[in-house]
């Protein structure tokens, strides 16, 4: 099992702050799946962030998110 860190910036659609983070993960050698990174991301991180920025003002749904990631690389740390 290799761990993996990822930078990324999250963006939602009517939320006008943009999240700007790293993410860790460990899976199998390989090649990383964009796709998949993108969900996981959002699923563990991004939502549970707009969540806390919107409060009860605003419904948060992973569809109003998207992810860029910008890296990838091992991480040793």
């Amino acid at each position: 099992m290799t761990t993996y860190i990822a930078e990324f910036k999250a963006v939602h659609k009517l939320i006008q702050v943009i999240q700007h983070s790293v993410f860790t993960w460990q899976q199998e050698g390989g090649e990383i799946d964009s796709d998949l990174l993108q969900g996981k991301i959002k699923r563990e991180s991004s939502m549970h962030f707009y969540k806390l920025l919107a409060g009860d003002k605003i419904e948060v749904a992973m569809d109003d998110i998207s992810v860029e990631i910008t890296k990838t690389e091992p991480f040793n740390g």
